[in-house]
């Protein structure tokens, strides 16, 4: 048992000594052949499949979050638009009580 050693080679590089087993495909590589992404360790093709998911949840945050912005700025120029009515319409009614009053 003591003379048993199990070596492990890159996937990429059949020459080279595995360092460490991407966690997503579970592949061996070297250290050549993996980048460390959110506290793991990846090889190039899990990094990529990675990159593609994160930019698809910001593209559905993006759409997300331009319907919100519009739906806010219609709600903020109803809101403007119906306090400058409701103003108006509380000034002329003011100055038609003032001027119908008699002297």
């Amino acid at each position: 048992m003591s003379g048993l050693v199990i070596e492990h080679r890159c996937w990429n590089h059949d020459a080279r000594e595995a360092v460490c087993r991407c966690p997503q495909c579970g592949r061996s590589f070297c250290r050549e052949c993996v980048t460390e992404h959110e506290s793991r360790l990846l090889c190039a093709a899990c990094l990529r499949s990675a990159a593609q998911a994160a930019a698809a949840r910001r593209g559905k945050l993006r759409r997300l979050a331009a319907v919100g912005m519009t739906v806010a700025g219609v709600l903020l120029a109803w809101a403007i638009f119906f306090g400058a009515g409701e103003s108006l319409i509380a000034i002329t009614e003011r100055s038609e009580r003032v001027s119908w009053q008699p002297r």
